[in-house]
C-alpha cells in the first residue's frame, strides 16, 4: 500500500474540528479578579488574530489554485511535463510563496525535479502529485480532520507552530546529525534518544547564508536536558530546553528491532502524517550486504532486508559503515522509508564476549 492510499484512507476519517487560523494566535489573558485586562496585550492579541487569518485566507486561495492546476495537469497529461523549457513548476512554486505557503512551494519545486530522475519518472511523479493534491485537500478541509493530523497539515503546508507539549527531562543520547542545504538557509537536523522515556526527538535548527546552524550536538554522546515537543508530525519534532550539565561519551548502542519491525513503525506512522518520506529506526543485529546495483542490510538472525535508499549509495559513510561491519553484525540508526533505508549511525558489537561495543560512528 503506497503513502498516496494510506493517506486517502486517514483523510476520511472525522475528528475533532479544527480551530480557526484566527483563533489560534489569540491567548487567553488571565488576571486576578477584580483587576482590569492589559489593553496594550489584548490589542496585541486582537492584531495576531487578524494577521493569521489573512494569512489562512490567502494559503487557501493558493491551495485552491493549486488544485486547479494539479488537475489541468492530470487531464493534459505527464508527458507534456517532460518537455524542454516546462515552466510550470517554478511558476506555481512562485505563486504558492505569494500565498504564504512555503511549504507547498518546497513541494512543488520538487515535482519539477522528477522528470529527469531517470527511469519510472512517470509513477514518481503521478505519486508526488497525489500527495500534493491530498495536503491541499487536507488544508481545505481541516475543519473535517482529527486535531493532530490537522495540526500536521497545517505544518506541512508553512504554518510556523511553537512546542507546546509537557517537556520531557531526560539522558538523551545523540544518534545523527547532519545538515541539508535549502537554498540560502542550511537546516540541521538532529535526532536524539530518551533512555528514560524512550521517545525519539528531531530537533530542528537553521543557519543564516553562509552561517551552519550553532547547535551541534556529537553522535554518541548523553545529554542531560529537556525536549519539548511541538504538535502533530507524529510527536517526533522538539524544543532543546534547558541541559543540566555537559554532555558525556558514551558506548552504549540504543535498542533497536528487525527490519519488519522497522517498516510496520512506518506504516503506523503514515496514518499521523501521509507526507512522510521516513521514519526514524534503530536495527540492530544487521550486516550490510551488496545485492545488484545497490546495498542492503541483512538481519544477521532472521535473513530479513531492508534495501539501502538511493541517496545513502554515493555518500563516503556507506564505506564506513561496510568497514565497520567487516561482515559482522552492527547496531544501525537511521530513516526508513518508502525509499528504503538511509544509514545515519552505527555502533559496532564487542569483538569477544562480555566486551562493551564501539563508540557510535557518524554516517552522514
Amino acid at each position: 500500500m503506497g503513502r498516496s492510499t494510506v493517506g486517502s484512507m486517514v483523510l476520511s476519517h472525522g475528528g475533532e474540528a479544527w480551530r480557526a487560523a484566527g483563533q489560534a494566535a489569540r491567548r487567553t489573558v488571565e488576571r486576578a479578579p477584580g483587576t482590569a485586562p492589559d489593553k496594550a496585550s489584548s490589542d496585541a492579541d486582537r492584531a495576531a488574530a487578524r494577521r493569521a487569518g489573512r494569512r489562512a485566507g490567502r494559503i487557501t486561495g493558493g491551495a485552491q489554485e493549486l488544485d486547479q492546476r494539479l488537475a489541468d495537469l492530470l487531464r493534459g497529461g505527464l508527458a507534456a511535463a517532460d518537455r524542454p523549457g516546462y515552466g510550470l513548476w517554478e511558476e506555481t512554486a512562485a505563486r504558492m510563496v505569494d500565498a504564504q505557503a512555503p511549504g507547498l512551494a518546497g513541494r512543488v519545486r520538487e515535482l519539477g525535479a522528477i522528470p529527469d530522475s531517470g527511469p519510472g519518472w512517470p509513477g514518481r511523479l503521478l505519486e508526488e502529485c497525489a500527495l500534493l493534491r491530498l495536503l491541499d485537500s487536507a488544508w481545505l478541509g481541516r475543519d473535517r480532520l482529527p486535531g493532530p493530523l490537522a495540526a500536521t497539515a497545517r505544518t506541512r503546508v508553512g504554518l510556523a507552530s511553537s512546542a507546546e507539549g509537557a517537556a520531557v527531562r531526560d539522558r538523551w543520547l545523540v544518534l545523527a546529525q547532519y545538515d541539508i542545504p535549502d537554498g540560502r538557509i542550511v537546516t540541521r537536523r538532529t535526532w536524539l534518544y530518551g533512555r528514560g522515556s524512550e521517545r525519539v526527538s528531531l530537533l530542528l535548527s537553521y543557519g543564516a547564508p553562509g552561517r551552519a546552524p550553532a547547535r551541534a550536538l556529537p553522535v554518541g554522546t548523553v545529554v542531560d536536558a529537556e525536549v519539548t515537543p511541538y504538535p502533530g508530525g507524529g510527536g517526533l519534532r522538539g524544543e532543546l530546553g534547558p541541559q543540566f550539565g555537559e554532555p558525556l561519551a558514551t558506548t552504549a548502542a540504543p535498542p533497536g528491532g528487525t527490519t519488519a519491525e522497522a517498516l510496520a513503525a512506518y506504516g503506523r506512522a503514515l496514518r499521523d502524517d501521509p507526507w512522510l518520506d521516513a521514519w526514524p529506526a534503530t536495527l540492530r543485529e544487521v550486516v550490510p550486504a551488496p545485492s545488484g546495483d545497490g546495498w542492503q542490510l541483512v538481519g544477521a538472525a532472521d535473513g530479513s532486508a531492508l534495501p539501502v535508499a538511493p541517496s545513502a549509495l554515493s555518500r563516503p559513510g556507506l564505506w564506513k559503515l561496510v568497514a565497520l561491519s567487516g561482515g559482522g553484525p552492527l547496531t544501525v540508526f537511521g530513516e526508513c522509508g518508502h525509499r528504503g533505508f538511509d544509514p545515519l549511525a552505527a555502533w559496532c558489537a564487542g569483538t569477544s564476549e562480555g566486551e562493551a561495543p564501539s563508540a557510535a560512528v557518524a554516517l552522514t
